[in-house]
């Protein structure tokens, strides 16, 4: 720990106060016990691994946490064209003042799939100096899922590059989980539990997210000893980078949720068996739930958060724990659901006098159970301001508006936007230009920050550009300005605004009740009666798609736009696949053998040029999360394992399809494979039930298709990790061949909107 003097006393102080209901809670500090030089240090290397030396020599940087507010986030900085003076009241201050210069002085772009980094010379002038104070004291980050669906088989290389982004983007509470298993089993073996007991809990790494939240056992699992020296390795490393830029790492904390094997040693326990989740059965299924009036619930989640500050060498005094999650609780009762919140928060106050309990409120936005009543009783058993509320879907879910604002608790205004790491062009601007300023205004408003929570990243990242440039703004922006803007900063060029401004307006700005969870025919198993969600008009992404390929000759050809291009062009075919699988089921209905095979020809056909585009850029190809699963494992024997981790997580999710095509993906190999090879079955059953004349028997298509899938995931044939042809060669080639189609599909959306009264 370092000593007092001379370091960085980084203040998020939470002053909440509803006069009108006489609500008020003590001040909470958080402080970075991080040096102020050790800070200044670590933000001066991030610039360093993002620009070539002498350019970064051009950058000098300080924190002083004396020039703002001590409850905010501040930075400042000026530039006489040779020199650029950044100074922040944090390292995480200190990068984001960098990252505003690069992006709105410079018109420089840093994303997950790459850079635009083409700084102008000399650099920019900046006179009189900017100074930026955030309107909110927190920016958080992640969702518990996005550990699974993105970061599982990340290495430190891509972690380190990924904490350069969360500071770039003024993170500064970004979520911890790594490694918590191997923790969890020192708290376990120490208690009487054997290894054995603990393989049977232990999910697998592709699944661990959803064992840690009480939902499944064991599947995919077990973890080997190497697996927990190289995560908690990693941890180290994680958590000492986010501490130095002045971070405050949430950890994990107990939120009752048990190995089966508790039974045997405590069999007076007071335990619940919850209810089955994701039609997972024995025996991954159902887990147990200690009572948190239990004395046993304080003495193993005490000694967890102790035995995990001891192991990272401290705690910045903020855990993350979700009881009930996606489960209703055994009782109704405001004493019972109160009760249930204080024991959590109670376990965490035993082990850090100081602790803060951070918990998502996705429960709240799910089913019935949750009313006024019952929420306002189970946000009643913690002491105002020692929870922590993360809205988790407020762009288009908010919670606080319907609870008072959360009872005058405090709370993030969180962006979930994406399911399962799924692909799919979505987005919701204007609700997100709006939805947090809105929070800011609302009466006796306990709004404490803004957060990113998606269940999976790397795609759509021009909505998480978006949301991330409103956290540092007290107002809402001009949408078409700033889209104009991203262009020029994302390709150097602002010939492909026009594309952007067309899928602003339709794909990007959803106004209904449609989620980001994609429901795209080429990746759902399919049936008779499959629906298509679309919010938008899909002539418009057809014009994008033009647009982009008219730009061509007017923007560097970086690695970003034949991103965007495979992106949009993928959206297309996408939305074609759909109106081909309409003509295929008319086929079907009138018995039409030569429609449905001259259709299903169209489809696989169609399912293979996808393939061919997305095999034509490095970040769509399904060989790198292969690859990067395997490359974890000490042996054969874990390779194997890992291998099938990855490949069930974006299929059957499950042993026997449990959470079908969830974690779906549009990856090159993925297509021409998994898919393709459903699709065809598919195709070819329905030809045979019309030469047969016999009925389409979905329940026998199932257990066929769940054996191909089966297989899949047991299969070791290696993907391609290096692209394969010219995207945007493949991408004009596309266009070309189904331009007819675009026709097509607009005649019979008119029709449909002629049938309209």
């Amino acid at each position: 720990m370092h000593q007092l003097r001379g370091k960085l006393c980084f203040l998020l102080v939470f002053v909440i106060l509803n006069a009108e209901n006489g609500n008020s809670f003590e001040t909470i500090h958080f402080k970075s016990k991080t040096a102020i030089n050790v800070q200044t240090s670590a933000a001066y290397d991030v610039i360093l691994r993002i620009l070539p030396p002498n350019t970064a020599a051009q950058f000098k940087v300080s924190v002083n946490p004396d020039i703002g507010p001590s409850h905010l986030t501040t930075y400042k900085f000026s530039s006489d064209g040779k020199i650029v003076y950044i100074t922040g009241t944090s390292g995480v201050a200190v990068v984001w003042g960098f990252h505003h210069y690069l992006k709105h002085y410079c018109n420089c772009h840093i994303s997950w799939q790459g850079s635009q980094l083409d700084l102008p010379s000399p650099l920019p002038v900046v006179s009189p100096e900017v100074l930026i104070t955030s309107p909110n004291q927190v920016r958080y980050y992640q969702n518990v899922c996005t550990v699974s669906y993105s970061f599982v088989f990340w290495n430190w290389t891509r972690w380190e590059q990924h904490i350069d982004w969360m500071a770039l983007n003024g993170i500064n509470l970004p979520l911890a989980f790594t490694a918590q298993e191997s923790i969890w089993q020192r708290v376990y073996l120490k208690m009487g539990l054997t290894q054995q007991d603990l393989d049977e809990h232990f999910a697998g790494p592709a699944f661990l997210a959803w064992s840690r939240m009480g939902n499944i056992n064991a599947w995919g699992g077990p973890l080997s000893s190497h697996w927990h020296t190289f995560q908690l390795d990693l941890q180290h490393r994680i958590l000492k980078r986010m501490r130095s830029l002045g971070m405050m790492p949430v950890l994990p904390t107990f939120a009752g949720h048990i190995p089966n094997a508790i039974t045997r040693l405590f069999p007076n326990a007071s335990v619940t068996r919850l209810r089955n989740w994701g039609h997972f059965s024995d025996p991954y299924c159902c887990t147990y739930l200690l009572d948190s009036q239990d004395p046993l619930f304080k003495q193993i989640g005490t000694a967890f958060i102790k035995e995990m500050i001891e192991e990272y060498n401290g705690t910045d005094h903020v855990y993350n724990g979700d009881l009930f999650n996606e489960m209703t609780p055994s009782s109704s009762d405001p004493d019972y659901l109160s009760a249930a919140s204080h024991g959590v928060y109670d376990t965490i106050a035993a082990a850090d006098s100081e602790g803060v309990w951070l918990m998502q409120a996705w429960l709240f936005t799910k089913g019935t159970f949750w009313t006024h009543e019952a929420i306002k009783a189970f946000l009643g058993g913690v002491p105002k301001g020692k929870i922590i509320l993360l809205d988790l879907q407020a762009e288009s879910q908010p919670v606080y508006n319907r609870t008072s604002s959360f009872f005058g608790q405090p709370f993030i205004w969180s962006m979930l936007h994406n399911f399962g790491g799924n692909h799919g062009m979505y987005g919701m601007l204007d609700a997100v230009n709006q939805g947090p300023f809105n929070a800011m205004k609302y009466k006796n408003s306990s709004m404490i920050g803004t957060g990113l929570s998606p269940e999976g990243i790397d795609q759509n990242y021009i909505i998480y550009d978006f949301m991330s440039d409103l956290m540092w703004r007290k107002e809402s922006v001009d949408i078409q300005k700033w889209i104009k803007n991203y262009s020029l900063r994302r390709y150097g060029s602002e010939a492909a605004s026009h594309a952007l401004l067309l899928l602003a307006r339709s794909v990007y700005n959803c106004t209904d009740a449609h989620e980001d969870h994609c429901a795209a025919i080429v990746v759902k198993r399919p049936t008779k009666d499959m629906s298509y969600q679309i919010w938008y008009n899909e002539s418009d992404v057809v014009a994008s798609w033009k647009s982009f390929l008219n730009a061509v000759d007017k923007v560097k050809l970086s690695r970003l736009f034949r991103y965007d291009v495979v992106d949009v062009t993928r959206q297309v075919l996408q939305d074609v696949a759909y109106h081909v699988y309409t003509n295929i089921m008319n086929g079907y209905k009138t018995n039409n053998y030569t429609a449905i095979n001259t259709y299903g020809d169209i489809l696989l056909e169609l399912l293979l040029d996808m393939d061919r585009i997305l095999s034509s850029h490095e970040d769509w190809l399904l060989g790198k999360w292969l690859v990067a699963a395997k490359l974890l494992a000490a042996n054969a024997e874990e390779q194997k394992l890992y291998e099938f981790n990855a490949r069930n997580q974006i299929t059957l999710w499950g042993p026997n399809g449990e959470i079908l095509d969830y974690g779906n993906k549009q990856w090159g190999g993925l297509l021409k494979s998994y898919y393709y090879d459903r699709w065809k079955l598919y195709i070819d059953t329905l030809l045979k039930c019309v030469e047969t004349k016999s009925k389409f028997n979905q329940t026998v298509f199932n257990e066929q298709s769940l054996m191909l899938g089966q297989a899949w995931t047991k299969d070791t044939t290696i993907y391609p990790v290096i692209p394969t042809g010219d995207t945007i060669e493949i991408s004009r080639q596309l266009y070309s061949k189904y331009e007819t189609s675009f026709t097509e599909i607009n005649r019979k959306i008119r029709k449909q909107h002629e049938r309209k009264p």
